[in-house]
């Protein structure tokens, strides 16, 4: 076997190992090398100002939300990738077998030409005891010759093919690793601020924590009451699609189900997870992250939104929520907590974003 050979067959086996460890369940990556520890750490008590305690848990799980979204955009880029690599180690072993088949032909062809002692088409007129037989086949002689070329050139073809798909797989594989090293750094931060929110909220008494829940219904419902009060509801009077209340219905029924980083059902979701199995189960799939739902829909205007459109929140797209009609949305918050009702106006609106435009 020659060392062309052995190349892109050891590429070839070396690919689909790695896609059986990439489908093996519970694969365990090597977390990247050390992540820089947040800056913030669970400040206050003692004084316990439960307004700065909630400000302080507020941007704790914003923090978490920005990370679970790059977190989420690693592991759908790593599934992309899996996936091509999967792709490109079949092709390799279907190319490979093309080359074998391809050998074998030349193989044979070498042979004929062995037994007919390798001489020219003009040697073998000359030495022939039937020339008219001769011409008469030369014909598929020179057929022949064509076939070899054909062939030749066939077997080029099939070893750049197995090289491009050598070579798109190696650069795939690299793809790979910087996104599980994303992911891995991303889950390590979602774990550290919520570990500093709870650590936070472990140094309340009970008292202390009803107290903060009221706060923090207290700051929703004022930036609710803000947003009607200028009068936008009104103005939004647009009526679902029909893939908009089949997105509605399934939102609807997940309601009281737990926020889980990551989570995309069905049994827990994340703030993006909703939404996008939402739009998945109204037969109109979406992208996974908050942040891509709002650079890739098409944006509409807050008082032309319908039932079944994704509101944006936070300058940074790190939050999304998916609009239900009345001035009222149904999302997953943060961690902690279920999949609820809210008001649409209750955090800062980036934008509304229409899956269905």
């Amino acid at each position: 076997m020659g060392t062309g050979k052995r190349g892109l067959l050891t590429a070839a086996l070396t690919v689909v190992c790695a896609v059986t460890v990439l489908a093996a369940p519970g694969t365990a990556f090597a977390a990247p090398g050390p992540t820089p520890t947040p800056t913030a750490s669970p400040a206050p008590p003692p004084g316990k100002d439960l307004e700065k305690v909630r400000e302080r848990l507020d941007r704790l799980y914003h923090d978490a939300a920005v990370a679970t979204d790059a977190y989420n955009a690693a592991e759908e880029a790593t599934k992309q990738q899996s996936a091509r690599i999967a792709e490109l180690a079949k092709k390799i072993v279907e190319g490979r077998q093309r080359l074998e088949r391809l050998r074998d032909q030349a193989g044979a062809a070498a042979r004929a030409q062995y037994r007919t002692g390798g001489l020219p088409p003009t040697a073998r007129f000359l030495l022939s005891d039937d020339p008219q037989a001769f011409l008469d086949g030369t014909g598929t002689v020179l057929n022949g010759q064509r076939a070899t070329k054909k062939l030749i050139a066939e077997m080029t073809r099939a070893q750049k093919d197995l090289k491009a798909y050598a070579d798109d797989a190696s650069a795939r594989w690299k793809k790979l690793e910087t996104n599980r090293k994303a992911k891995a750094a991303a889950k390590k931060r979602i774990k550290q601020q919520i570990a500093a929110a709870e650590q936070l909220e472990s140094q309340l008494e009970e008292k202390e924590k009803e107290r903060l829940a009221e706060l923090e219904q207290d700051a929703a419902h004022k930036a609710q009451t803000a947003w009607l009060d200028t009068g936008i509801l009104k103005e939004i009077g647009g009526k679902a699609s029909a893939q908009g209340r089949k997105a509605v219905r399934f939102a609807t029924e997940q309601l009281g189900k737990p926020y889980v980083w990551g989570a995309e059902g069905p049994d827990s979701f994340d703030c993006s997870g909703l939404t996008s199995q939402a739009w998945t189960h109204a037969g109109h799939p979406v992208p996974r992250t908050s942040q891509e739902q709002w650079k890739q829909l098409r944006h509409v205007d807050v008082k032309d939104m319908r039932p079944g459109d994704l509101i944006i929140y936070f300058d940074d797209a790190s939050h999304v929520a998916m609009y239900v009609g009345d001035g009222t949305i149904i999302h997953a918050p943060r961690p902690g907590r279920t999949v609820t009702i809210a008001g649409a106006g209750s955090m800062p609106i980036l934008g509304v974003v229409r899956p269905d435009a």
